[in-house]
């Protein structure tokens, strides 16, 4: 897409493409093959989303292709539903403008289809305001055509949002070769083979569409025809298979950005037959060009919102100047739909989790936090500002636990299995479709997405605030029809036993702004507690909307309330059959220690199945939480040999829509050879932290072997906490500081303590005890049994600088 290039380049080339930095393509690149290095049929490496060339596209085969079954969804795409009565913002209007989001969320190739263990990632969850996501990526070096992965697909289509994979032509100067061009529109006899392949991928994987970006130069009438041909000839092979067309080539075979809607582009719309399903318009438009594009449009007959009016946010997010009133003047029917291009620099721009969400959420509902409240003196008011909400709650059971797709630990039934950074968008819950609105006569609670404790997945809702008067928080716009048996379930955690103060609160369609509360009642302790209400009286009812009400008699000058689940459902929580058939499909040795490894498993015999939980079993009974997925396949990207141990249980369960649990499948990793007498326990293990000065600096860096990197702290509390994974024998600890990275002698910790404990629900136990220490590198001997070490830093620095710095931790043992 063309836009501003950067300084580098902006003396030579005064337009570049839409895209992520491109290198140069290989000589002939047709020749190369896809999708990164194949996985030999007895491995255990990591499965990689599916990226092509045209003529490598013609080779795949999913039986072929070790990697394929990784990458299919299993979330069909949800019917999705707006009353505009309860629309969040007054300005914003319902059914007309619709919102298409290109997001990169990982480099074209290396791209894990299942996610990975790492919670730096962007977890996209307002998919309330969008339609279409394009999986954007492509390069002249990797490959031009992407599929997207299954756990994106699995997240959008839960929220009944369609995407799409990418097929990208570079401009010259970025490796393009007019060649590929070519042979993305060479025929056989009446056929053509690439868009046979296009058709064969998307709906093998499950996912909905492609996006056409055509750049390359050099082009003329012939060539252009016959891409417009192909795109017809696709639709006429599956009508469910959609392309969006992005304003580049023109009719004539040139690179001409229209920036609207116009003779020289009109006929890769319709022609006048359709061709594309929408189009995506260069960012350089103008209001008249618009107006122009909607009349051009309509004559054709076609909606003027197929036209997706695109604007780049990738170098400046929010702060990007553009005229809204040209694409959705207020008070009046939106001109076109809105392309968005990059919205994902709220995360690549963030300095850790806390901002990504305060810039994600400025991005959507604007400065406020409040999509009923968008005024600010900035002229980004939040997409909230003129599209209405949708939601793809129109059918039972509804269940959500708040889960965003990201965590630092993972917890089930409010226990924790598992500690360490992860994302999974395929396990990501449909988030709450207003965030935030809060009505009060008094202060105003202040809800959010918590990250400190979870019933099930890494996160929960969390209220927090002065209660001096009665709080309606509004949180789920439904359509959920009322039996006789319905119930209405919420997991709720005080900080202690007594009043929650708290209510559920539903509104009904025949009044759907209008609340009834049912109590949820004290807590008896600290703990998760549910609280499951019999909605029978209300049968034949439709419920509108899902909420809370928070009120108490006397005022709570600090109230604090989790909410872990909240779930609608017909008679008892479903439990489905188990899976079948474990099988470890191949294992890979990362070290003498560690291996990765795929696994697969027949489905359920009966039970409508939400996901698979896969753990391992522990030598104490207990077990480890190794990830999930709504597929019957699953790669590990870690699995650690407890001491001697000669084989590994692993256990995979099946978790019902309800979130009902399955008995378990079992299957067995086998050890060989006689593990190391010591070695680094902490490599690489889950590492969380009480903070982090930046999202580059995370507790990972000081576990990942590199003393080049560092974890850094600047809150009053500085501590890191490592899981080793099952108990372990530890004979020593070290700990590398500022010096050995390279910095200054004067940042070296001087003062710190090392506790150790072998449950999470144990006490702490000091270990190690260390004042005054100037040295690059500290070696503590002890002579411990543990699980779970943690770091405490009390004196950070030789001087006043309260930043923590610490490049490695290792725990030593057996």
């Amino acid at each position: 897409m063309r836009r501003r290039l950067l300084a580098v380049l902006c003396a030579a080339v005064t337009a570049t493409a839409l895209g992520t930095a491109l290198g140069t393509g290989p000589a002939d690149a047709r020749s190369t093959t896809h999708q990164g290095p194949a996985a030999p049929g007895g491995s255990g490496v990591q499965p990689y989303a599916s990226y092509w060339y045209p003529n490598t596209i013609l080779n795949w085969n999913p039986a072929d292709d070790p990697d394929a079954k990784f990458n299919r969804s299993q979330v069909p795409l949800r019917p999705r539903v707006g009353d505009p009565s309860l629309k969040a913002n007054a300005n914003a209007r319902a059914g007309e403008g619709r919102v298409a989001s290109l997001v990169s969320f990982a480099p074209t190739s290396n791209n894990p289809s299942q996610g990975a263990l790492d919670a730096n990632y962007y977890a996209f969850g307002y998919w309330q305001y969008v339609d279409t996501l394009v999986f954007w990526g492509g390069s002249a070096s990797e490959g031009l055509i992407l599929a997207p992965n299954a756990t994106v697909i699995d997240a959008a289509h839960r929220n009944g949002v369609k995407v799409y994979g990418t097929v990208f032509f570079p401009p010259g100067v970025y490796g393009g070769q007019l060649q590929w061009v070519k042979d993305f529109t060479q025929k056989s006899g009446s056929r053509f083979p690439v868009a046979d392949k296009l058709v064969e991928v998307a709906k093998y994987y499950g996912f909905d569409g492609w996006f056409i970006n055509q750049e390359t130069e050099g082009g003329d009438t012939a060539l252009a025809t016959s891409m417009r041909d192909l795109v017809k000839y696709a639709k006429g092979r599956s009508p469910s298979v959609g392309f969006m067309w992005y304003d580049a080539m023109t009719e004539g075979g040139q690179v001409n950005w229209q920036n609207a809607l116009t003779p020289e582009n009109d006929a890769f719309l319709s022609d006048p037959r359709k061709v594309s399903d929408s189009m995506f318009l260069n960012f350089w438009w103008s209001a008249s060009g618009l107006s122009s594009s909607r009349s051009t449009a309509q004559a054709l007959g076609r909606s003027e919102y197929d036209l997706y009016s695109g604007i780049d946010t990738e170098a400046n997010g929010y702060n990007t100047f553009v005229s809204w009133d040209a694409v959705f003047p207020a008070g009046q029917p939106h001109v076109t739909s809105l392309g968005l291009y990059r919205p994902e620099w709220t995360w690549k721009s963030s300095t850790s989790r806390a901002d990504f969400y305060n810039r994600d959420s400025r991005y959507w509902v604007g400065a406020n936090a409040d999509p009923s409240n968008t005024s600010t003196t900035s002229s980004w008011k939040g997409l909230a500002t003129y599209v209405a909400e949708s939601t793809p709650i129109t059918a039972k059971p509804f269940v959500t636990g708040f889960n965003t797709g990201q965590g630092d630990f993972y917890n089930v039934g409010g226990v924790r299995v598992r500690t360490g950074g992860w994302n999974n968008l395929s396990l990501q819950d449909v988030l709450p479709t207003y965030r935030w609105l809060v009505t009060s006569d008094g202060s105003r609670l202040t809800p959010s997405l918590d990250f400190g404790d979870a019933y099930e997945g890494g996160s929960s809702l969390r209220l927090t605030g002065r209660l001096d008067a009665a709080n309606t928080v509004r949180l789920y716009e439904t359509k959920l029809p009322v039996a006789r048996s319905t119930k209405l379930s919420v997991v709720v955690k005080t900080p202690a036993a007594g009043p929650t103060n708290l209510k559920a609160a539903i509104a009904f369609a025949d009044a759907p702004t209008k609340f009834t509360t049912l109590d949820l009642g004290p807590t008896s302790g600290t703990g998760w507690e549910r609280r499951t209400l019999d909605l029978s009286k209300f049968a034949g009812r439709t419920i509108a909307q899902i909420g809370l009400q928070a009120s108490a008699p006397a005022t709570v000058d600090s109230y604090d309330v989790r909410v872990g689940q909240i779930a609608v459902y017909d008679g008892s929580v479903e439990r489905p059959a188990p899976p079948r058939k474990a099988t470890v499909l191949g294992t890979t040795d990362v070290t003498a220690t560690r291996k990765s490894l795929r696994l697969s498993w027949k489905p359920s015999a009966h039970g409508s199945v939400h996901h698979y939980d896969v753990y391992r079993r522990n030598a104490d009974g207990t077990r480890t939480y190794l990830g999930a997925t709504p597929n019957t396949v699953y790669f590990v990207p870690r699995l650690d040999r407890a001491g001697a141990e000669t084989s590994t249980t692993i256990e995979v369960e099946a978790v019902s829509t309800e979130y009902g649990r399955s008995h378990a499948a079992r299957t067995t990793v086998a050890w060989t050879g006689t593990p190391p007498t010591e070695t680094n326990l902490a490599l690489d293990q889950p590492a969380t932290a009480s903070s982090m000065c930046n999202a580059g600096e995370g507790p990972e860096k000081a576990v990942n072997g590199n003393v080049a990197d560092k974890w850094c702290a600047l809150t009053a509390d500085k501590w890191l906490e490592v899981d080793l994974g099952s108990v372990r024998s530890i004979n020593r600890f070290v700990v590398k500081h500022a010096e050995a990275g390279g910095e200054g002698a004067s940042s070296n910790t001087s003062d710190y303590t090392i506790q150790v404990r072998s449950s999470a629900s144990d006490a702490w136990t000091t270990a190690v005890t260390v004042t005054g220490n100037t040295s690059a590198i500290t070696t503590s001997p002890v002579s411990v049994s543990a699980r779970y070490v943690r770091l405490n830093v009390t004196k950070p620095t030789q001087g006043s600088d309260p930043a923590a710095r610490i490049n490695e931790f290792e725990a030593w043992g057996a």
